[in-house]
């Protein structure tokens, strides 16, 4: 009752995708594997790895955030530190 207490809807016209936040998209190149991926950025509860979802709080999560097109983010995870460089963004 308390999270649906504090729902909002959010309409994706009014989703910045100047950089990355909360229910963006974003597509990124693994600088280690030259690998591109696409993640959304959502909420804990709607984190689903198999459907490309990571949560706002992961460590990719609360390194992505923030971060504009062309920007090249390092994240520390257990296994070291992987950098991925924004190659877009959308809604």
């Amino acid at each position: 009752e308390g999270i649906l207490a504090t729902a909002r809807i959010v309409d994706e016209e009014n989703i910045d995708t100047s950089k990355v936040s909360i229910l963006t998209k974003v597509t990124l190149l693994n600088m280690g594997t030259k690998k591109q991926v696409t993640y959304q950025i959502v909420s804990e509860k709607e984190a689903d790895l198999k459907l490309g979802k990571i949560s706002a709080s992961s460590q990719i999560g609360k390194g992505l955030l923030g971060k504009t097109i062309g920007e090249t983010a390092e994240i520390k995870v257990p296994a070291g530190v992987i950098k991925f460089t924004v190659k877009n963004i959308t809604a």
